[in-house]
């Protein structure tokens, strides 16, 4: 994956996830890193939209193919599928793009907001298979794999509710902000969302919606790795994986 415009608060961000992901970084200096790293990618999203607001030429809708190989590429794509729409991006899993073991999503947003979705991807599937690698198979399972998927799965849940949390925060303390154009907050990051949603629906006006299922047990092993995935924001409660579609 890669983007399009670069923009100075994301090369900072990207340098304070490099340095959390460092295996000669200490626990406690890896976790401000993240901590502060996420905070910033929040802001910068309600920045750009707030500042860019009536300037197409600065901030406009797109679309991305990404593709995601095995291994676990299933793992991969609901990980940045759910990551695009917690920061505002629509995304679906085009099956018929599908090239061996390589998945394809298309993921529609605007462009700030796509960024910020490689970025923050780019950092969680590292993550993930960092703490999946570092966690041994229980003796007693009958399959290593499902309870690979599983814990996967644990991850992604945990890791997204936290995420949509902090996005959540993020747009709540803007509605009282006004953009370049003068209008409010709220009004501006309503209408992107209308805006994204228009977009996607003219490119696939007929979508499936579908959910995945799990057969392991390692989900409550993933869950807690994904407590412990430090993006900034209070340990709160799961949620679902969500349809690949929507």
């Amino acid at each position: 994956m890669s983007t399009e415009k670069k923009h100075p608060k994301l090369d900072t961000i990207r340098a304070l996830l490099a340095k959390a992901e460092d295996p000669a970084t200490t626990e406690a200096e890896a976790e401000l890193a993240r901590k502060r790293a996420f905070e910033m990618m929040a802001k910068y999203g309600v920045e750009q939209a707030l500042l860019n607001d009536g300037q197409p030429s600065e901030d406009a809708i797109t679309s991305r193919y990404v593709k995601l190989p095995n291994p676990w590429s299933m793992s991969r794509m609901r990980l940045m599928y759910l990551v695009a729409e917690a920061l505002g991006c629509k995304a679906i899993y085009l099956r018929e793009r599908r090239e061996g073991g390589t998945r394809v999503l298309h993921v529609f947003g605007y462009e700030s907001d796509i960024q910020r979705a490689e970025v923050l991807y780019a950092s969680l599937v590292l993550q993930m298979f960092g703490g999946l690698a570092a966690q041994p198979v229980p003796y007693d399972v009958r399959s290593a794999r499902a309870w690979r998927n599983s814990w996967q799965l644990g991850f992604i849940e945990r890791v997204i509710a936290r995420l949509r949390e902090i996005e959540k925060a993020a747009r709540t303390a803007a509605e009282a902000e006004t953009s370049a154009t003068g209008r409010g907050g709220a009004l501006v990051l309503a209408d992107r969302d209308t805006q994204v949603r228009a977009a996607f629906r003219r490119e696939h006006g007929r979508v499936q919606k579908t959910r995945g299922t799990y057969t392991g047990s390692g989900y409550g092993e993933g869950a807690a790795a994904g407590n412990r995935a430090d993006i900034g924001g209070t340990r709160i409660g799961g949620t679902t994986a969500g349809a690949l579609a929507s």
